[in-house]
């Protein structure tokens, strides 16, 4: 079971975390994905991490801004959100599979949370 917190209104500009817990299972070897779905829209990748943090994925609008990252001890994974826009407002997911490939896919990840909402006001 993945569950997300950190979710809530956010000033264009600042920064905010978001934390994704693991429980039920050890996830230290599976590949940890965020994604996001905006109102009217399809559901996107934002970024992605290894198993060890040793490798990191990014989505072109957030590269630069995002930071993924996970704490294995604590079967958790982060997204740093720096500099957010009005246009990163979207409910966000985290996801988890044990392939390192195709990590832009949703449709590749086995297990999900049930999101958060991130709202970015300017």
């Amino acid at each position: 079971q993945l569950v997300e917190s950190g979710g809530g209104l956010v000033q264009a500009g600042g920064s905010h975390r978001l934390s994704c817990a693991a429980s039920g299972r050890t996830f230290t070897n599976y590949v940890a994905g965020w994604f996001r779905q905006a109102p009217g829209k399809e559901r996107e990748f934002v970024a992605a991490i290894n198993w060890n943090g040793g490798i990191t994925w990014y989505a072109d609008s957030v590269k630069g801004r995002f930071t993924i990252s996970r704490d294995n001890a604590k079967n958790t994974v982060y997204l740093q959100m720096n500099s957010p826009k009005p246009e990163d407002t979207a409910v966000y997911y985290c996801a988890a599979k044990r392939s390192a490939l195709e990590v832009r896919i949703g449709a590749k990840y086995d297990y999900w949370g049930q999101g958060t909402q991130v709202t970015v006001s300017s």
